[in-house]
């Protein structure tokens, strides 16, 4: 196969209506993340027993279970159970819930390394325990969280692909209809793969910045 330029331009206007949904399941994706995954890293840090232990099947049963899968499971088998859902919420969903479990592990780590002593101080202070963790904790556990969690964020980023394979009308869902319907599957996916390589080189340098800038103003 030769590389048609004008074939190229035709549908280049197509294909980026992709990178509006890709870009929208991502974040929202990386948001319930953020959040899941605090609830999950929470209970395991809480010590109790009956909270532990739940957390960590459900964190292990995620990480160990492929996305492709979950997101089957969602689209597929939900609604036999009447619990129907737009492909692109459920993709979001599915994003969501696989890497919270990744984001547990980066909040556990991240809350971990602060030393005892912190805590310790916040307690002589007689800070109420919201303030010694908003003020105490949590803006010195942000800095090493920053790496890793830009790298969950990247990695969501290219594992939006596999949406497509329930409808959900993003960059390579778009580029596959294109072959289907033109069969030339080379220049739709060559663009494809570029758009995704420029997008996580930005997000790659853009959460670089932001780990510098955050170790600066600490």
């Amino acid at each position: 196969m030769t590389w048609h330029w004008a074939f190229a331009w035709h549908v280049l206007p197509t294909l980026l209506q992709g990178p509006v949904v890709t870009v929208e399941a991502t974040v929202a994706g990386m948001f319930l993340a953020l959040l899941i995954g605090l609830l999950w890293a929470g209970m395991v840090l809480s010590g109790r027993r009956m909270l532990v232990w739940p957390a960590r099947m459900i964190v292990e049963f995620i990480r160990n279970t492929p996305l492709l899968i979950q997101l089957f499971f969602l689209y597929y088998v939900f609604p036999e159970f009447h619990l129907q859902m737009p492909a692109l919420l459920t993709g979001i969903i599915a994003l969501g819930v696989n890497y919270s479990a990744y984001t547990a592990e980066v909040y556990r780590t991240g809350f971990q390394s602060i030393p005892r002593g912190q805590r310790d101080v916040a307690v002589a202070l007689s800070l109420p325990p919201h303030r010694a963790f908003l003020d105490v904790i949590l803006p010195q556990a942000i800095i090493p969280m920053i790496p890793a969690m830009g790298n969950n964020l990247v990695a969501m980023f290219k594992d939006t692909p596999l949406l497509s394979t329930i409808t959900v009308g993003e960059m390579m869902q778009k580029a596959l209809v294109i072959g289907d319907t033109t069969f030339r599957y080379l220049e739709p996916m060559t663009m494809v793969g570029v758009l995704f390589l420029v997008v996580s080189l930005i997000s790659a340098l853009g959460i670089s910045r932001c780990e510098r800038f955050t170790r600066r103003r600490s």
